[in-house]
């Protein structure tokens, strides 16, 4: 006959036993789980780039200036202060004078387009750190030599960007003139671009002419 006395003890040991190994299981199984998510950030901080490796964002970098002054001028300033004056003058011919100034929308949109170049130029000018001309220049009649209008204008560089500045204002003086197809506005503002030039030149450019 089965003895219900002898197998309760037994059958209560195999209990406890049973659990006991359930719960040295579930324990492992929480500690490695515990382990790789540790693990994971080491990991990941392991495959990012170190501090300061690699190339720097753009936005670190900051402009740099490329072209001398005289490059600028020939390129980009000149031109389009050229595109003003020639805008609008009065010429005499055989046939009697003639009125030349902008008509159609096409030539409206051209003097605008040398309106909004010189704003923008006079930014790319008053950049610190660019030379006044290529290596090798040799200095125009009256001129000084590139290498002492690079020292004149680094060391007065607030006059030299106060120039660039007033002849930004009169440029944009201009195109509020091109907007408003104001002719005699316009011929006024010409006037003034050159003034505004000339008083940078003799000051960094000739400033031993007379």
């Amino acid at each position: 006959m089965y003895d219900v006395k002898q197998s309760l003890p037994m059958a209560l040991m195999a209990f406890v036993c049973a659990a006991a190994l359930a719960a040295c299981s579930s324990g492992a199984t929480g500690k490695s789980t515990a382990a790789a998510a540790q693990s994971a950030p080491a990991a990941r901080t392991a495959a990012a780039p170190a501090s300061g490796e690699g190339p720097a964002p753009l936005a670190d970098a900051g402009p740099v200036a490329v072209a001398t002054l005289k490059e600028l001028m020939d390129s980009t300033v000149d031109p389009a202060a050229d595109g003003i004056w020639e805008a609008v003058a009065v010429r005499s011919t055989k046939a009697g004078v003639e009125h030349h100034q902008p008509r159609s929308p096409e030539e409206w949109a051209a003097v605008r387009r040398h309106a909004i170049t010189l704003i923008e130029a006079m930014n790319l000018v008053a950049m610190p750190g660019r030379k006044a001309a290529p290596a090798g220049t040799k200095p125009g009649l009256g001129e000084l030599e590139p290498s002492q209008i690079e020292r004149d204008i680094a060391q007065k560089h607030a006059v030299f960007v106060s120039f660039a500045k007033a002849l930004q204002g009169t440029a944009q003086q201009a195109l509020t003139a091109i907007d408003q197809k104001d002719i005699d506005a316009m011929i006024r503002t010409g006037g003034d671009i050159d003034a505004a030039c000339e008083v940078c030149h003799v000051t960094f450019w000739y400033p031993n002419q007379h």
